[in-house]
């Protein structure tokens, strides 16, 4: 399959922390690999030098390189669980549910109404944000004699 998994790209140097090598990966998969979407990715992506931008960025923020690679992989690998804290849980039950019930049906059309569900759930979950004057004001953002609820000024 071409698929090499290592250990040898991650290593603890003379400090204690761990050093990871970057690589590019030309790997090959089947058709049918579930994840051949991510694979094409990490070799797509391979082909750019990460350390091309890290580098102008540490350059121009005053930030070690490690530091910024650092945080762009915590950042990136921590996104999904991110998410889920932004959503929360039972509203990804919800936008799940029409997808299971259309995957369990397997059908083009069981699927089709799935989507139309997704989307109005959606375009309702996003209707404040194209919308900001849609509510009223919460106690916290309400002026009153100059000032916010909180107590601070308005602007």
């Amino acid at each position: 399959m071409g698929s090499e998994t290592s250990g040898a790209d991650v290593w603890t140097g003379e400090d204690g922390e761990e050093v990871v090598r970057l690589r590019r990966w030309r790997g090959t998969w089947p058709k049918d690999d579930p994840h051949a979407n991510f694979k094409s990715d990490v070799v797509g992506y391979g082909l750019l030098d990460p350390l091309l931008t890290l580098r102008g960025m540490s350059r121009n923020l005053d930030i070690p390189v490690g530091a910024i690679a650092r945080y762009v992989l915590a950042r990136w690998a921590t996104g999904g669980s991110g998410g889920l804290l932004e959503i929360g849980p039972v509203m990804v039950h919800r936008l799940w549910e029409p997808v299971a019930r259309a995957e369990s049906a397997g059908t083009d059309e069981e699927r089709l109404a799935a989507y139309h569900q997704l989307r109005q759930m959606l375009s309702w979950l996003k209707l404040p944000l194209d919308n900001p004057d849609l509510y009223p004001p919460q106690a916290e953002d309400r002026v009153t004699d100059g000032r916010t609820a909180s107590g601070r000024a308005a602007d």
